[in-house]
């Protein structure tokens, strides 16, 4: 055991009763923007008493692990204002989550609304101001029972009862109040100043739509009032861009209670984009290699027992369909990845097919919880940009940089940037993963080797690869840094062994292919949910359902634009005819405010005149007239070649 504390290079002997915040000052590394410290990479109270040597660092409010603590604390801060307002309330639990906190309370026969937030503000305010020292104390498991069944807290008890024997078992006190809590925290309430209560929800508790339903308490803390600021000017904009905002106004989809949670209705204009974004990627597919499939919506049950998924997934799949008829259950199908592994093995396969690339758009159906529906971001039924890549292992570095190319090639046409790289790797302490270690050093060091060529930033995760393999997830960010799975690229090399997958190879001896799992666009609806928030609705011409809008300026020019109508129709060019009574800018403002049309022809006597139009884009603070022939063949370029929209002023 060492018996000397480092710090940036300054050792100091490790005295008795020595804690992290004395440490840290004596080697002169404490600041005011210190909020915890991390003794051999793991993040400790600043009081924390210091029993052990090691390497201690300081870890700053504003870094991620210090948001962490700041927020976790802020959590206990609201609890605090909240029993002293509602003493027969019973906690539950109070995580961080991004860019803030919640708290699950349960208030009992007591009504409680985001009304009641200003008074549990200003308690909260008053908690702060008193900076009540926060003490830490460590108690047996019958210590913790014992006093939580006294308080009859029931969900703290319910907690202590389920944590593994031998765990430490913490409470965490600031003035009259204590919490049951792994930590850390801050050293006093007077760290937390800068909060603000958001929004209140439902959740059963534990998530069990079984168990009591508890009122969440959604919240945020920063280290500043300007980054609380900054952060809730970013969450307007996020909510002007709300995918169910803009639908609203755009009418892209509808759910119905009568068909079931999760479950889309595409509307013609949200239509115009699901098949706009699939004819892309059969483009781009194509031009890849890829040969399309299509597979039925429903199978019997052995193909997915011998796939894993009732065994790894049965949860997240809809119940079995009994046929009165036959022995084997049926399912809807949650992936497609079996079917396509079925494609392979239809006929004999050789060294000559590698690599053989199959696509499809397929419809899959997945049991997610009812409170965790969120319009398009998570559904129930699902259409994926599904392919699988079946390769040879000398093949697998190419193939898969291939796939992420195409990642690229789709990010740039839509403009993608805030997005990066999440390669996870197997954890061998962990028993989900396949034993194979060598197979999954090849693996792994074919996806990192890749990325490294293609000179990608990544990020590297150990212990979250899926079970046969290790993957690339592509990280997407919104406005206010909300972040979304949205593409993925599986290495799988259990498939070929779970379904008998075999090709001749050159020297006349069967082999085992690797399997690629890709879905660049993943899904169209939540690829779709993400669209809108980035687009804002504005969507590029070539994607937007309303390519064109014909203005008429008066009855006069009404047969004009019919003439322009029916002729850009013959181009498939999505196009509308305002010709009611509103005025002119009223026009304009209804194509540009609810639609948000990329292409406005104003029509005129001069323009009917000269078999012209005057052209009023999106986003422009100008507009240009041009012959009717010039603007058709701008508007099929653009369209061809799906140009990024120019943009002088965002709405």
């Amino acid at each position: 055991m060492s018996a000397e504390i480092t710090i940036n290079q300054t050792s100091l002997p490790l005295s008795e009763n020595l804690r992290a915040v004395e440490a840290l000052k004596q080697a002169g590394a404490l600041t005011d923007t210190t909020i915890a410290a991390k003794l051999d990479g793991t993040v400790i109270d600043l009081t924390r008493e210091l029993t052990t040597g090691g390497t201690l660092e300081t870890v700053d409010i504003s870094s991620e692990e210090g948001l962490n603590v700041l927020r976790h604390s802020a959590a206990h801060i609201m609890a605090q204002a909240v029993m002293r307002l509602y003493p027969t309330a019973k906690l539950a639990i109070g995580p961080t989550v991004e860019n803030g906190f919640y708290y699950d309370i349960d208030f009992g026969e007591e009504a409680f609304s985001s009304e009641d937030f200003k008074k549990i503000e200003a308690e909260m305010k008053k908690i702060s101001k008193k900076k009540l020292p926060v003490e830490r104390k460590v108690l047996s498991r019958e210590e913790a029972l014992a006093m939580w069944e006294e308080q009859e807290e029931i969900y703290k008890v319910d907690l202590v009862r389920d944590l593994p024997e031998g765990e430490t078992i913490t409470t965490y006190s600031q003035g009259e109040f204590t919490d049951l809590c792994r930590g850390p925290h801050i050293q006093h309430t007077g760290r937390v100043k800068f909060f603000k209560l958001m929004s209140v929800a439902g959740a059963y508790w534990r998530g069990d739509e079984k168990n009591k339903m508890l009122t969440r308490i959604y919240a945020t803390a920063w280290p500043s009032k300007e980054e609380l600021q900054d952060y809730l000017k970013r969450l307007e904009e996020a909510e002007k861009r709300d995918h169910r905002k803009i639908n609203k106004v755009m009418e892209l989809y509808h759910i119905d209670d009568d068909i079931g949670k999760g479950l889309i209705l595409w509307l013609p204009n949200g239509t115009v984009l699901r098949e706009e974004l699939e004819r892309f990627a059969k483009e781009k597919e194509f031009e890849y290699g890829y040969d399309r499939v299509y597979t039925p919506h429903i199978t019997k049950e052995n193909l997915y027992q011998t796939s894993g998924h009732l065994e790894h997934y049965k949860d997240s799949m809809f119940p079995p369909m009994k046929m009165p008829d036959e022995e084997e259950d049926y399912y809807l199908k949650p992936m497609n990845c079996p079917h396509h592994h079925k494609i392979f093995a239809a006929r004999p396969r050789s060294y000559r097919d590698m690599p053989l690339r199959l696509s499809e758009y397929g419809q899959v159906y997945r049991y997610e919880k009812s409170g965790e529906l969120a319009g398009l971001l998570r559904v129930r039924g699902l259409c994926m940009n599904d392919a699988h890549v079946y390769c040879t292992e000398e093949q697998l570095g190419d193939e898969f940089k291939r796939v992420m190319q195409l990642h690229l090639d789709y990010y740039k046409t839509l403009n993608l940037t805030n997005y990066y790289m999440r390669l996870s790797l197997h954890d061998p302490e962990k028993d989900k993963f396949v034993t194979d270690h060598a197979m999954w050093k090849r693996a792994e060091d074919a996806c990192q080797n890749g990325l490294d060529e293609m000179g990608l930033d990544y990020k590297v995760v150990r212990g979250e690869a899926a079970f046969y393999g290790p993957k690339v997830d592509v990280q997407f960010k919104n406005v206010v840094g909300r972040e979304e799975t949205n593409s993925t690229n599986q290495v799988d090399f259990l498939a070929a062994e779970k379904f008998k997958l075999r090709y001749v190879g050159t020297d006349g001896k069967e082999y085992s292919p690797v399997v690629l799992h890709r879905a660049p666009l993943g899904t169209h609806e939540r690829f779709i949910s993400f669209l809108i928030e980035h687009f804002a609705g504005a969507f590029p011409t070539w994607l937007a359902p309303e390519q064109v809008r014909l203005i008429p300026v008066g009855q006069d020019f009404v047969e004009y634009a019919r003439n322009l109508q029916e002729d850009l129709r013959k181009l498939r060019i999505r196009v509308t005819i305002d010709d009611g009574g509103d005025s002119l800018n009223k026009k304009i403002r209804n194509a540009v405010t609810k639609m948000k049309v990329p292409n406005l022809l104003i029509l005129g006597a001069k323009e009917r005149e000269n078999q012209a139009v005057t052209l009023r884009r999106y986003g422009l603070n100008r507009q240009e007239s041009m012959s009717y022939e010039a603007f058709k063949a701008w508007l099929l370029e653009q369209i061809a070649t799906r140009a990024l929209p120019e943009r002088d002023t965002e709405e």
